[in-house]
């Protein structure tokens, strides 16, 4: 398997407006202002079909746009000595100024791509005019624009709003980049930029949701669906006429014996008598009375290395995972075990467990758990971090998100690895942070 090097520079979260009808703020000059307000205005008044045709005469063609006053302020943008480094700014916002208004509305969405579709046109020849030179100007910072993090998250988002889903025959040759929709987890830290604002976070936090929820209910359907398909199986002909379900899709990319395992293991019992959330309760009932710092960390040792398989474990795994917890803040071993230590601990395991970050991307000892536990235990490996250290689970949603963008271009069958962690990470968010309640299984033979 070949791992990368390079990635993508990271997502920062923007500054803060107060309301989705004020521009963002960014030091913006009076000319931006001018522009935002602009599309303010028409984005409550015109539908996406028009607004589409003046986002291309103003930003794609540069000529032809019915507002002289916005098109002398856009050349006073385009023409600034800061244009190089602040147009892309100035272009994501007026994007999603849009897009935020559409998300609110349903049957709005499906213009999304649309609109992101606009900067894979190719212009037509500029006329010679007095405005060729800012027409030259204006595309090469298009141009320009399609080679930013702004415009990759766009791509992303678009990907995640379309109602196109490919079909389970079709991943092995899809985009992994095209599955984003699937993963309501990785929203938030792969649909915003460094530039977003208080408003796209609230817009993306909003499809999280309507997401996971959505993903939520069909989960819970297939599983009941499958498990009344079961018992009907059992029963004999003469105690039980013909009876028709009607078919409930599978909402993973996981086939039926793939999908049960791994609502088994997050559900049912892993240790003895065991569950996931059995074990985390213990070990935060034990540890409440730990007196140190050190003595949590040999602790959590045990506490990890119980789920590992012991011939796994003893080739190296293990004294890796010692030697890093010793070596994790040190100078507190002898403090009181607090909130902080515990957080910091937690999401450092989780650079040592998944990825460290998004500029080196180093993730070789996932690949390794992946390929000697299986992708279901390795999840769950995670799932037992986060279930006694909750406030780490955006972290742990973050470090999947920086496997999702550094393998974003792959093709399904190169990182199927990678889909069925995804797939799995799925399932135990839902059960163990959401509204499903598969708690039932665990009674069932």
């Amino acid at each position: 398997m070949v791992v990368k090097k390079d990635m993508r520079p990271g997502k920062r979260k923007g500054r803060k407006v107060t309301n989705w009808n004020e521009p963002y703020t960014r030091q913006s000059s009076p000319a931006e202002q001018k522009l935002y307000q602009h599309w303010l205005k028409l984005v409550q008044v015109e539908p996406p079909s028009t607004l589409i045709e003046r986002f291309k005469l103003l930003f794609i063609e540069g000529e032809k746009y019915p507002d002289r006053e916005i098109t002398q302020a856009l050349d006073e943008i385009i023409t600034s000595k800061y244009a190089e480094a602040q147009f892309k700014f100035v272009l994501n916002r007026c994007c999603h100024i849009l897009i935020n208004r559409w998300q609110i509305h349903p049957q709005q969405r499906s213009t999304i791509p649309q609109l992101i579709a606009c900067f894979e046109i190719q212009p037509n020849y500029p006329n010679h005019s007095f405005r060729s030179k800012s027409v030259r100007r204006l595309r090469e910072l298009t141009k320009s624009f399609c080679q930013t993090e702004q415009y990759t998250t766009l791509q992303r988002l678009s990907q995640a709003v379309s109602k196109k889903v490919a079909a389970k025959s079709e991943i092995k040759t899809t985009p992994l980049v095209k599955l984003i929709n699937r993963y309501p987890y990785l929203y938030e830290h792969c649909l915003l930029s460094e530039d977003s604002t208080y408003e796209d976070q609230q817009a993306i936090v909003r499809m999280r949701s309507e997401a996971q929820k959505r993903y939520e209910i069909e989960l819970s359907q297939y599983i009941t669906h499958q498990v009344r398909q079961t018992q009907i199986a059992r029963l004999k002909p003469e105690q039980h006429p013909k009876q028709m379900i009607r078919a409930i899709n599978n909402p993973t990319l996981l086939n039926d014996r793939e999908l049960f395992f791994a609502v088994k293991q997050y559900v049912g019992k892993v240790e003895g008598s065991y569950t996931y959330r059995d074990l985390a309760h213990s070990f935060i009932t034990h540890t409440s009375k730990t007196r140190s710092y050190k003595d949590f960390k040999n602790e959590l040792y045990t506490y990890l290395t119980s789920s590992i398989d012991p011939g796994y474990g003893k080739r190296q795994f293990n004294q890796q995972l010692y030697t890093y917890l010793q070596n994790t803040l040190p100078h507190n071993d002898s403090q009181p075990v607090s909130e902080f230590l515990i957080i910091r601990t937690c999401s450092n395991l989780l650079n040592f467990l998944v990825v460290n970050n998004h500029k080196q991307a180093q993730h070789f000892i996932f690949i390794d758990l992946v390929a000697n536990l299986g992708t279901t235990s390795t999840v769950g490996l995670l799932l037992k971090l986060v279930l006694i250290c909750r406030k780490v689970k955006p972290y742990l949603e973050k470090r999947f998100s920086i496997l999702f963008n550094h393998y974003e271009s792959n093709v399904g069958d190169a990182v199927m690895w990678l889909i069925q962690c995804l797939e799995n990470l799925n399932i135990a968010l839902s059960i163990h942070f959401g509204a499903v309640d598969l708690s039932y299984l665990s009674r069932q033979r």
